[in-house]
C-alpha cells in the first residue's frame, strides 16, 4: 500500500494545541464563508448543432470548419457584413455555466442573468514547436458569453435552465488552448478559473457516429488492481505543447490511462500493440510482462515502452500537418536495439521535440537521441564520488574533493536539466545541483537514507520531488533547503481541516498514481478507495499551506499576560508587505497579442440568443482570425491592423445602431463592429509577465515595494525604523542563470517615514549572446530570479485563493528577436520623398493604388518601417541591410526567380558581365565587397539595366514606353547591429519608362525614319503632279466625250435618211442642234490650251 496521506485517526480526542492550530490557522476565506459563496465555473465542449442540449459534452477531434452559415448570413442585407464573402464557422462552442455549495446550478445561474453576469472567456493558442512551418506567435482571443435557454420543455414563461456559449475557435499550428474564465464584476463572485481544451487526435468517428481511439480500446471498468499497492510513477510530455498526456504502469496491462484535459477527466485504453517478446542472447530479458513501463507524449505523438521494445503512434492532427493521415497503427522503432528505458526532453528546441532510448544488451551505454535514429555515446560529465559527502550540520556542502564522506555509498538513478535557469541536477539517495556542470553543491537535507524515484519541475522555480517510499519533497530552485510536505506535520493539520468540512477528495484509504505540476501548481492523481467504490480523482496540493502549517506548527511559544498564558506565533519573515510596482506595459515584452469580440446584441427584451444569432457570432469570430493569418502585406499599411478593411464598415456605425433601436435590424441582430478589434492597451496586472522577450541592448524596469512589519503576530504599536535597520533588515538579491548575456542593476530608496525600501530593477540584454535571427525563432532561454533574504518558506500572502508564496520570483527570459516584428516597404514616404528629391513624379498610365509606379530615370529613394504586430506601434527602420532584385519580368505573369549566380550577377557591384540592373552612389559593402549596404540615409539607387541584365531591351507592348516587376529582397542579416532581427521583406517594384537598347533604338530610328521619308516624298511626289494627272484627265474625258457624241450622231442621221418626214426632219435637226449645242458647251468648258494643242477633227 502507498498511501497518499497519512492513516486516518481513529476516533480521538486530539491534543488542544492542534485544535486550537487547526481554528487557527483556517485560511481567513473560510471565515468568510458565510458572506461570500464558494463559487466555480463548468466548462464543457459542444457540437454547434447541440448548442441547447442539456447533459452534453462532446470531445475535441473534428477540425473542419461549417460552411453552412451562408444562409444565416443572406438575412443580414442592411448590416456591417459582406454579402459577397464566404462566412464560416467553427465545429463547436463552449458551454459555461457556474455552481455555488448548497444550491443547484439552474437556480444559480438564473440569479446570475438577472443581475448582470456575463462570463469573459479568453482563449490561449499555444505557439507550436514546429516554426517552420508554423508562424510563431502569442495569441489570445478575449469573448463575452451569450446567454442562451435550454431547449428542453419548460413550464415557465421566461427560463427554466440556461447557459453561456461562445465560439471554441481552432488556429492552425496550435492543438493546445488554454481556456481562462472570468467574471465581468456583476453579480455573484466567482473565482477564476483556467480549463485546458486540446485537441484529441487519436480519436475517429465510426459509421454509426461514436468514437473510438484510433490507440487501442478503451476500458469502462477501473479495477482496484490497477491502482492499489501500485508504485506512483512520473507523468512524462513536452512541457505545454503536449494535447493528449498518457501514463502507462498498470500491472500486468497493457493499458494507458489518456487524457486530453490534463486528468480533469481520463480514459483507459487498452492499446493495440502485438506484445511479443524477442529476449535472446545479447538482448537478455529475465520475464515478460504486459506492463507499459515508460509513456511519453509529444506534441502529436505518443512513444510507449514495453519490456525491451520501443512503439510509437501519430495522432490525425490537420492543423499540424494540412492532412488527414495519422498513424494507422503502433509502429516498432529501434528493431535491432535493446531498450531498457525511454526518457523524456520537458523542452523542445530547433523547431522539433526530443526523447532519448537507453539501450542494455550488448550495446550497454548508448543512448539513441532525437528522432530515435541517431545514435550517440555519452561523454564523461562530471564523475559522483563514491560515497556521500558528510554535511556536518549544514543545509549544503560545495563538492571540491577535500570534504569528508560518510559511508553510504553514492547511487546515482537520473538526472534533471532546467534550460531557462541552467541548474543541472543529478539524483539518487542524494541530491546535486550545478549551475555551470563541473562544480556541484550538495544539498544535505534530504535525507540518505531515502532514495529518489523521480522529480518534476514547473519551470518557474519550483521543484517536487518523489521518493521511493512515496514521501514528497519540496525545493525552491536558487535556495539550499528543502521542505517535506507528506508525510509531515503540515499534512496531519491539513488533513484534520479537510475533515471538517468533509471533503470529498480525502478518504482514508487513497493511493497517489502521479505527481505533476500544470500552470506552476502541483497536483496529484489518486485513487480513492470509499465505501467499496474506487474513484480516480485530480486534487490540488496546496504547498503554500503545508510549508505555513509547518512552520507555525514549529515555532510557537507561550507568553504569560498577567495571570495566564497567551499563544504566541514567531513570524520570520522579514517583511509585512511586497508589492510590485511601476511594471511597464505587459506586451511590450510578453508579445502577447490580443484579440476581442462581443456577441451581436439581438433584438429582445429578455436578451437571450438564439440559433441564428450564435451562428452570426461563430462567423464574425472565425472571420475576424482569418483577417489575422491572412495579413501579410509587403506594402505597409496607414494603420497596420489586420483589421484596417472594416473601418469603413465602422463609419456607419450609427445608421445601424438607429435600425437596432427600432427594432429594424435585419435578422434581429445588431452588429457592432467596433466589438472586433484587436487591443493594443493591455495593462500590468500587479504581476511579472510570463515571460519577457529582449531584443538587442532592450531593458525592462520595474520597482519592488517591501514594507518592513514587526517580527510578531500581535498588535503593537509600530517603531519607525532608520536606514541603517532597513538596510539590515531586508534586502533585495537578483540570480540571473546567464549573467554574461543579461546584467540587472538594483537600485534601492529608503522611505523612512513608512518603515519601507523601494527597489529599483533594471534587467538589461549585455549585446553578447546572440547572433541574428527571424522573429520568434532560436530563442536564447534564461531566467531571473529575485530573491528577498531571508524569505523562502516563510513569507506567505494571503489572498481569496488561499495563501501564497511571497519573497521569490523567477520569470524566464528569452533573448533574441520577438515575435510580432516585421519589415514593411514604407510606401507611403517613398513616395513623398522621392517626389520631394527628384522634384516630380510620374505614375503610370494604368494606375494602381496598391502598387504605385516609379520612373526609371529617377533616382529611387526606397524606406522601410519596421511594424510591431503586438503593440501597433511603427517607426522608420534606422539600421543597415542589403537590397537584392531576386527575381522579375515584364509583367504580373511572367515574374520568375533568379538563380543565385544570377542574383549576383544583377546585383553584385563587382560584376564584370554587364549584367547589373541597379547601382548606388554608396561605397559601404558587405565584408566580401559582394553587395552594397543600404540604409535610410543613402544616395539612393540608379536603375541601369545593362546589357545582360533580364531587362535590357524591354520590348513595349503598347504604345507606352516598356515597364518591369522586379522581386526585391531586403534584409539585414550580417551588416546591422541594432537589432537581434534577422529581417527579411519580398515585395514587388513596378518601374516604368525602361530604355530600349542601343541596336533596337537604331533600328526602330531607321525604320521610322524610313517610313517618314517614304511618306514624305509620296507626298511631295503627289503634290506635283496633281494638276498634270487632272489636266491629262479631262483630256482623256474629253476625247471619250467627242467619240461618243460623234458615232451618236451619224447612227442617227443614216437610220432616218429614207423614211423621214418633214415634220419628224424638223424634229431630228432640233435634236441634232440640242445635241450640237451639248457638245459645243461641253468643248467651251475645256480649257483654251487645250484647244490650241488639239486641232480639230474635220
Amino acid at each position: 500500500m502507498y498511501p497518499a496521506g497519512p492513516a486516518w485517526p481513529k476516533l480521538r480526542v486530539l491534543r488542544a494545541l492542534w485544535a486550537l492550530l487547526a481554528v487557527l490557522l483556517a485560511p481567513w476565506r473560510l471565515w468568510a464563508k458565510e458572506d461570500i459563496q464558494e463559487c466555480i465555473w463548468h466548462v464543457v465542449l459542444i457540437k454547434f448543432e447541440a448548442v441547447g442540449e442539456e447533459g452534453r459534452s462532446d470531445r475535441f477531434f473534428d477540425l473542419e470548419p461549417l460552411e453552412s452559415l451562408d444562409s444565416v448570413f443572406s438575412l443580414l442585407v442592411d448590416a456591417p457584413t459582406d454579402q459577397n464573402e464566404k462566412y464560416l464557422g467553427f465545429p463547436y462552442y463552449l458551454k459555461i455555466n457556474y455552481s455555488c455549495g448548497g444550491e443547484s446550478s439552474e437556480a444559480q445561474v438564473r440569479k446570475g442573468h438577472l443581475t448582470g453576469l456575463k462570463p469573459l472567456v479568453l482563449v490561449t493558442f499555444q505557439s507550436p514547436v514546429n516554426f517552420h512551418r508554423w508562424k510563431i506567435e502569442q495569441l489570445q482571443i478575449q469573448m463575452e458569453a451569450a446567454p442562451f435557454r435550454s431547449k428542453e420543455r419548460c413550464n415557465a414563461e421566461e427560463v427554466c435552465a440556461m447557459s453561456w456559449y461562445t465560439p471554441m475557435p481552432i488556429k492552425n499550428g496550435s492543438v493546445v488552448m488554454y481556456v481562462d474564465v472570468r467574471s465581468n464584476g456583476l453579480g455573484p463572485f466567482v473565482q477564476n478559473k483556467r480549463f485546458h481544451v486540446n485537441i484529441n487526435g487519436f480519436l475517429q468517428k465510426q459509421q454509426d457516429n461514436t468514437l473510438q481511439f484510433t490507440v487501442g480500446n478503451e476500458i469502462f471498468n477501473l479495477i482496484p488492481r490497477y491502482f492499489i499497492n501500485v508504485p506512483s510513477r512520473p507523468l512524462w510530455h513536452t512541457v505545454n505543447q503536449t494535447p493528449v498526456l498518457i501514463l502507462g504502469g498498470i500491472p500486468d496491462e497493457k493499458s494507458v490511462l489518456l487524457t486530453d484535459t490534463s486528468f480533469t477527466d481520463f480514459f483507459l485504453v487498452e492499446l493495440n500493440i502485438d506484445s511479443c517478446w524477442v529476449g535472446s542472447f545479447y538482448c537478455p530479458q529475465a520475464s515478460f510482462t504486459a506492463t507499459i513501463y515508460d509513456a511519453i507524449a509529444t506534441e502529436s505523438t505518443l512513444f510507449i515502452r514495453q519490456n525491451q521494445l520501443v512503439y510509437y503512434f501519430t495522432g490525425t492532427y490537420v492543423t499540424l500537418h494540412e492532412s488527414n493521415q495519422g498513424s494507422g497503427s503502433w509502429v516498432r522503432v529501434l528493431a535491432n536495439e535493446c531498450i531498457k528505458k525511454l526518457c523524456p526532453v520537458h523542452a523542445h528546441g530547433n523547431g522539433s521535440e526530443y526523447i532519448m532510448a537507453l539501450t542494455t544488451g550488448k550495446r550497454e551505454g548508448y543512448v539513441h537521441f532525437g528522432t530515435i535514429t541517431v545514435s550517440n555515446y555519452l561523454a564523461i560529465l562530471y564523475t559522483i564520488p563514491e560515497f556521500i559527502p558528510d554535511a556536518r550540520g549544514l543545509e549544503f556542502l560545495m563538492l571540491l574533493g577535500t570534504e569528508s564522506h560518510t559511508t553510504f555509498l553514492m547511487v546515482p538513478k537520473g538526472m534533471f536539466y532546467n534550460q531557462y535557469s541552467n541548474l543541472l541536477y543529478i539524483w539518487g539517495n542524494f541530491l546535486l545541483q550545478s549551475y555551470n556542470y563541473e562544480n556541484f553543491i550538495y544539498l544535505a537535507d534530504f535525507p540518505k537514507e531515502q532514495s529518489i524515484k523521480y522529480l518534476v519541475n514547473s519551470f518557474r522555480g519550483d521543484m517536487a520531488i518523489v521518493t521511493e517510499t512515496e514521501e514528497i519533497w519540496y525545493l525552491l530552485e536558487g535556495s539550499y533547503r528543502m521542505y517535506k510536505l507528506f508525510p509531515s506535520r503540515g499534512w496531519e493539520v491539513h488533513i484534520n481541516l479537510q475533515v471538517m468540512h468533509q471533503s470529498s477528495v480525502y478518504t482514508p484509504n487513497e493511493t497517489m498514481v502521479t505527481l505533476f505540476y500544470e500552470d506552476t501548481k502541483l497536483y496529484q492523481l489518486v485513487y480513492l478507495m470509499k465505501n467499496q467504490q474506487g474513484q480516480l480523482v485530480k486534487r490540488h496540493v496546496p504547498v503554500e499551506q503545508l510549508l505555513m502549517y509547518q512552520q507555525l506548527s514549529n515555532h510557537y511559544f507561550f507568553k504569560r499576560q498577567g495571570s495566564h498564558l497567551t499563544l504566541s506565533f514567531t513570524n520570520f519573515c522579514p517583511f509585512s508587505v511586497m508589492r510590485l510596482r511601476d511594471l511597464p506595459n505587459p506586451q511590450v515584452y510578453s508579445r502577447q497579442e490580443r484579440y476581442q469580440a462581443r456577441p451581436p446584441r439581438v433584438v429582445e427584451p429578455s436578451g437571450f440568443h438564439n440559433e441564428n444569432s450564435l451562428a452570426v457570432y461563430q462567423g464574425l469570430v472565425y472571420y475576424l482570425l482569418c483577417l489575422h493569418s491572412e495579413y501579410h502585406k509587403p506594402y505597409a499599411d496607414r494603420v497596420h491592423d489586420s483589421t484596417w478593411s472594416w473601418s469603413n464598415k465602422k463609419q456607419d456605425r450609427d445608421y445601424y445602431f438607429y435600425l437596432a433601436s427600432n427594432s429594424q435590424s435585419p435578422g434581429n441582430v445588431y452588429i457592432d463592429m467596433a466589438s472586433y478589434e484587436k487591443i493594443y492597451d493591455l495593462k500590468a496586472d500587479y504581476e511579472l509577465p510570463e515571460r519577457i522577450f529582449l531584443d538587442k541592448g532592450t531593458s525592462y524596469v520595474f520597482s519592488v515595494f517591501l514594507r518592513v512589519g514587526g517580527q510578531s503576530l500581535e498588535f503593537t504599536p509600530e517603531r519607525v525604523l532608520t536606514s541603517e535597520e532597513l538596510k539590515s533588515t531586508v534586502d533585495l538579491g537578483v540570480v540571473l542563470a546567464d549573467p554574461g548575456c543579461i546584467e540587472a542593476v538594483v537600485k534601492q530608496k529608503f522611505l523612512i517615514n513608512r518603515n519601507s525600501v523601494l527597489f529599483r530593477v533594471t534587467l538589461s540584454d549585455k549585446r553578447s549572446c546572440f547572433d541574428q535571427g527571424l522573429s520568434g525563432h532560436h530563442l536564447l532561454e534564461t531566467s531571473m530570479l529575485l530573491k528577498v533574504a531571508g524569505a523562502v518558506g516563510h513569507c506567505f500572502q494571503n489572498t481569496h485563493q488561499g495563501p501564497r508564496m511571497q519573497g521569490n520570483l523567477m520569470v524566464p527570459v528569452l533573448i533574441g528577436c520577438p515575435p510580432g516584428k516585421r519589415l514593411a516597404f514604407d510606401i507611403t514616404y517613398t513616395l513623398q520623398y522621392n517626389r520631394l528629391q527628384n522634384k516630380h513624379y510620374f505614375d503610370c498610365v494604368r494606375v494602381d493604388p496598391e502598387m504605385p509606379c516609379f520612373l526609371f530615370r529617377d533616382v529611387f529613394y526606397p524606406f522601410f518601417l519596421i511594424q510591431d504586430l503586438v503593440t501597433g506601434d511603427s517607426g522608420s527602420f534606422q539600421g543597415s541591410y542589403v537590397l537584392k532584385v531576386v527575381g522579375g519580368g515584364p509583367t504580373l505573369d511572367t515574374i520568375r526567380e533568379y538563380s543565385e549566380e544570377e542574383i549576383y550577377r544583377f546585383n553584385s557591384p563587382l560584376d564584370k558581365t554587364h549584367s547589373l540592373i541597379w547601382t548606388t552612389k554608396n561605397t559601404t559593402t558587405t565584408k566580401d565587397s559582394a553587395f552594397n549596404i543600404m540604409s535610410h540615409q543613402s544616395l539612393g539607387i540608379e536603375w541601369l539595366c545593362l546589357e545582360n541584365s533580364p531587362c535590357y531591351d524591354a520590348v513595349p507592348h503598347t504604345i507606352f514606353a516598356p515597364e518591369f516587376f522586379f522581386k526585391v529582397l531586403v534584409s539585414n542579416r550580417g551588416v546591422d547591429k541594432s537589432t537581434y532581427c534577422d529581417y527579411q521583406l519580398i515585395f514587388l517594384l513596378h518601374i516604368h519608362g525602361l530604355p530600349l537598347s542601343a541596336k533596337r533604338a537604331f533600328f526602330i530610328l531607321m525604320v521610322s525614319s524610313s517610313v517618314f521619308i517614304g511618306l514624305v516624298t509620296l507626298y511631295i511626289i503627289f503634290c506635283l503632279l496633281l494638276p498634270v494627272m487632272v489636266k491629262a484627265w479631262n483630256s482623256l474625258r474629253w476625247k471619250i466625250n467627242n467619240i461618243i457624241m460623234s458615232e451618236s450622231y451619224y447612227t442617227y442621221t443614216s437610220r432616218n435618211c429614207s423614211g423621214t418626214s418633214e415634220t419628224r426632219s424638223t424634229v431630228s435637226s432640233r435634236a441634232s442642234s440640242s445635241d450640237s449645242s451639248k457638245v459645243a458647251e461641253a468643248n467651251q468648258r475645256a480649257p483654251e490650251q487645250t484647244w490650241k494643242k488639239k486641232p480639230l477633227v474635220t
